[in-house]
């Protein structure tokens, strides 16, 4: 069973991605700000990373940036989750070293298939 990190601050948001994950088998962890998740990361080692990029505490781009400095969590795949879909965020949440990018409100569809991608799983 894959374990996914979700790092989302909004409860709503969080609750509907956490409870999706689950019925599709994966172990769903969960932060509520960018060092929740760096913390949960290291300690947790999950399989791949939802990163909301609008965070409390440290934001996301900055949370991605030490995961992907860090011997411990560099290897992890983060998505970038966020509102802004502009080309330019793309590039700063490639920039930050995400591996992929998707938009809210979430394509559910469209973000498994990434997340499988990743995880080498065959289909949803």
């Amino acid at each position: 069973m894959n374990k996914i990190l979700l790092v989302e601050d909004n409860e709503m948001n969080r609750d509907m991605l956490s409870r999706r994950l689950m019925r599709k088998g994966y172990h769903v962890i969960m932060a509520v700000d960018g060092q929740e998740g760096i913390d949960l990361a290291r300690t947790e080692a999950p399989d791949l990373i939802l990163m909301d990029m609008s965070l409390p505490v440290v934001d996301g781009w900055d949370a991605t940036r030490r995961l992907k400095e860090a011997e411990e969590t560099r290897h992890i795949p983060i998505i970038a989750l966020t509102a802004h879909a502009m080309a330019s965020d793309r590039e700063r949440a490639m920039q930050a070293g995400c591996d992929d990018f998707d938009t809210k409100p979430v394509e559910w569809a469209r973000l498994l298939e990434k997340m499988e991608r990743f995880l080498g799983r065959g289909e949803a």
